[in-house]
């Protein structure tokens, strides 16, 4: 068997598909995943199927399609997610669009059901004029509980490895989310971010500000990074919140409204000031964003309708598509508890 594309078992690998042959490459890679993740045959085959319909519907039907193929794990397995996205003509009447036999140049067309009838799970969002984001997993067997937080990292055009990166942990009932940018790009940036996800994960579920400080002492041998905690207190209805350097945390409510969050300047493993934690409002419904700055600000919730009832996973995708920028890595997490 062929070998995998560097990084398509660790964060996944992105595809540009506007050629029927990217198509097959999407379709080819997912397999190869599969096959490596030891998925059953069975589920291969349906995973194949998936893959080549979302592939080739951005071909027929998208404007600027991607996809991205990368590995999603429990304890338990792992499994197959695919994450289509694009800037075409969108679809006014989604659960129509689910149906077999519709298909026009402006929808997803008759691949979609079959797309979904043979997914664990998926969710799609879409809005007429601004285009579509679907996110279909495929696991060997049982489909485990819906994730609580999602993200995508994309690379500096250019660059095969991202200097963004995120980790989301879970200890009894605190929930933690890490987002991290390393300083530049490229393979220095991207072992900055490595190192702060790999301390975060193996260390002690601690508060927000005190996780920083650890994270800030294990990044001294390494060109360094902005980055921050955040730690959701549901029953609270708290987000408390703790970051060094330039990565926005938003709180995005359910009356529309948005809330920023403050991090301390300063580079992780290098200089600090103090590093503070604040608590901010977090009421059921709440919507939890952080994006490197690789991502701008120059979107509204308001324009997406819908959008904010949507998993994780679509909504990091949808803000990566219209507010992250070509010209630096950009990285994506949203977390939503509820």
């Amino acid at each position: 068997m062929a070998s995998l594309p560097e990084g398509l078992l660790d964060g996944g690998v992105w595809f540009r598909v506007e050629e029927a042959v990217t198509a097959a490459a999407v379709r080819r890679a997912a397999e190869r995943l599969a096959a490596d993740l030891g998925m059953p045959e069975r589920r291969i085959a349906e995973l194949s199927i998936v893959a080549a319909e979302a592939a080739g519907n951005l071909v027929k039907h998208a404007d600027q399609g991607v996809v991205l193929i990368r590995p999603v794990r429990t304890p338990e397995q792992g499994g197959v997610e695919i994450v289509a996205i694009d800037s075409g003509p969108g679809i006014a009447d989604v659960e129509h669009a689910i149906g077999d036999g519709h298909s026009t140049a402006g929808t997803l067309g008759i691949g979609l059901g079959a797309i979904l009838r043979q997914a664990g799970r998926w969710d799609l969002h879409s809005v007429p004029g601004r285009g579509t984001v679907l996110a279909v997993q495929v696991w060997p067997e049982k489909t485990p509980e819906p994730s609580w937080a999602s993200g995508l990292t994309r690379p500096l055009g250019g660059e095969t490895v991202c200097g963004d990166a995120y980790a989301v942990r879970q200890a009894g009932d605190r929930r933690q989310v890490l987002v991290c940018d390393g300083l530049g790009h490229g393979g220095l940036a991207a072992a900055a971010s490595n190192e702060a996800v790999r301390v975060f994960l193996k260390g002690p579920v601690t508060a927000p500000a005190a996780t920083v400080e650890v994270l800030h002492r294990a990044l001294g041998h390494t060109r360094g990074a902005a980055l921050a905690v955040a730690e959701m207190d549901v029953e609270a209805g708290v987000v408390r919140y703790a970051g060094l350097g330039n990565i926005a945390g938003t709180v995005l409510l359910p009356d529309g409204t948005r809330r920023g969050m403050i991090s301390m300047p300063g580079i992780a493993g290098h200089q600090r000031r103090q590093v503070r934690e604040y608590d901010y409002p977090f009421p059921a419904g709440s919507v939890l964003l952080m994006h490197t700055d690789g991502v701008v600000d120059r979107w509204t919730a308001a324009d997406y309708p819908g959008l904010l009832r949507r998993s994780p996973a679509v909504i990091a995708a949808t803000v990566l598509r219209d507010a992250g920028t070509r010209r630096d890595d950009a990285g994506v997490l949203v977390a939503r508890p509820s």
